[in-house]
């Protein structure tokens, strides 16, 4: 199976174990003399065996990501901390640079006058390089996880 294969199949596993968790609520409590649709007993029984093969998932693709590298050399759980990093820091700058473009409220002459405090053309140069070097990043890593086997799955 591929990284990727495994990535979707994780997604899966986890939609799976929210259902079953909606399906346990549901059914842990019912009024006096009824019976609920489904046991919830049952239910929690399904969800030992599905979180038990969310953890062999997982450890398999976080033990693939430490062992595989993308095109710059870097594994690929370097890559990820790496984008999420920039994501991040990029939120923050477009953040910014949008505070920098709400117009201000004046309604006389004599008010308070706002200043921009910072180089927004500056801002926005490096936004579009951290987005660029986002993009490039995801394609390395997606290119990985289309090419590298699964370890130990």
């Amino acid at each position: 199976m591929k990284l990727a294969e495994a990535l979707l199949l994780r997604a899966d596993v986890q939609k799976k174990l929210a259902s079953l968790q909606t399906r346990a609520q549901k059914y842990t409590v019912v009024q006096e003399g009824e019976k609920p649709a489904e046991d919830p007993n049952e239910i929690l029984l399904q969800v030992a065996g599905v979180a038990g093969e969310l953890h062999r998932l997982v450890f398999a693709i976080n033990s693939t990501n430490l062992q595989h590298t993308i095109g710059s050399g870097e594994t690929i759980t370097e890559a990820l901390a790496k984008r999420d990093s920039l994501i991040l820091h990029h939120r923050i700058l477009v953040g910014v640079v949008e505070a920098c473009a709400k117009p201000v409220e004046r309604y006389g002459v004599k008010e308070i006058r706002w200043l921009v405090t910072v180089d927004v053309p500056a801002l926005q140069r490096q936004i579009d390089d951290m987005a660029k070097r986002i993009r490039e990043l995801n394609a390395a890593i997606q290119e990985a996880g289309w090419r590298v086997e699964l370890a130990g799955y």
